[in-house]
């Protein structure tokens, strides 16, 4: 099998090629990148020699790009995406871009190229808040609550729709908070992790209440290769670990980890339209065969781990995201 990953240099799209490289020997991979700012080419350098592995720079707005590399394929995996709910919050457009219209070029050229296989990666954050014990299920109403998140719900239902008006079928997950090595240091577990290995503080927003299910990426990487080779073509599934904390649990869970106190702990601001609990049922999935192998006190101690040992990775990230912070203000 070739498989084309879109935004294969992220976080989520670096572990997913990583394992599928590593796991199943008989799949070639293209990865399809725009490298913005947190894309990194570095993640995967060791497989660049390798014959089963090709980058291609290029941006999935681009349909000509797209349509090049849709070509040569059997099998597409769109992760590519502006992710960052802050970020989204400050302007809306690129997410729009990217997750919408970006998302309506890959889909256009895999109906064209009639590539059998499609999934399109995306997030529980669609479905908005629920209140405990409550999870969402594949079919429950979507009500997205951020620009990210309405971006993201808008590619799904254009997926829906290739389904209803082309008979092409388009397979959707969606997915909780992803947590492992290799993830751009704006997210909440690196950017803790890395302030506290730096002598600083970690801003906690509101009162820390916020729940999230957290899903080790590498586990994640699994069940999305189990979806694109398994799953029903134009299913959705609702991919997480069970694995709910508040983000103040989380926080003392990482302070815990490092012999640090709560005075490190910087309450900031609430995030506006901030969804207080995120929860899916995964049913679906695990009937596939799927379930989280690692727990969360294991991945969680192993993901510290990878950013002590890998400041090379991370540090130059920060240093230039605090430039261009630097630079926004004074201009």
């Amino acid at each position: 099998m070739h498989v084309l990953v879109t935004g294969g240099a992220g976080f989520i799209g670096t572990n997913f090629i990583r394992y599928v490289m590593t796991e199943q020997p008989d799949v070639r991979i293209t990865n399809l990148d725009a490298l913005t700012y947190a894309g990194n080419r570095a993640s995967l350098e060791e497989f660049e020699d390798d014959p089963r592995y090709r980058f291609v720079h290029g941006d999935i707005c681009d349909a000509s790009v797209v349509d090049a590399v849709m070509a040569e394929v059997d099998a597409v995996v769109n992760f590519a995406a502006e992710s960052h709910v802050d970020r989204s919050i400050d302007g809306a457009g690129e997410f729009l871009r990217t997750n919408v219209s970006g998302a309506g070029v890959v889909f256009e050229a895999a109906r064209r190229h009639e590539i059998a296989r499609v999934l399109h990666i995306s997030t529980d954050e669609v479905y908005g808040s629920i209140a405990a014990p409550a999870s969402f299920h594949e079919t429950d109403a979507l009500e997205p609550n951020s620009p990210y998140s309405a971006s993201k719900a808008a590619a799904d239902l254009l997926a829906r729709s290739y389904r209803e008006t082309y008979g092409f079928p388009i397979t959707v997950t969606r997915t909780t908070n992803n947590f492992g090595p290799y993830q751009y240091p704006e997210k909440v577990i690196p950017l803790f992790v890395t302030n506290l290995f730096d002598g600083g503080t970690v801003p906690l927003y509101g009162d820390g209440s916020n729940v999230r299910d957290w899903l080790y990426v590498i586990d994640n990487a699994e069940a999305q290769w189990r979806v694109l080779v398994d799953g029903e073509p134009g299913e959705i599934y609702n991919v997480g670990a069970a694995n709910e904390l508040s983000n103040l649990q989380l926080t003392h869970a990482i302070l815990e980890r490092l012999g640090l106190g709560a005075d490190r702990i910087r309450h900031v601001p609430d995030r506006p339209g901030h969804d207080q609990r995120y929860s899916v049922d995964t049913a679906q999935i695990r009937a596939l065969g799927w379930q989280p192998r690692t727990d969360f006190e294991t991945a969680l101690d192993a993901t510290i781990a990878w950013y002590r040992d890998n400041p090379s990775w991370w540090r130059p990230l920060k240093e230039l995201g605090a430039s261009a912070r630097r630079g926004t203000a004074m201009s």
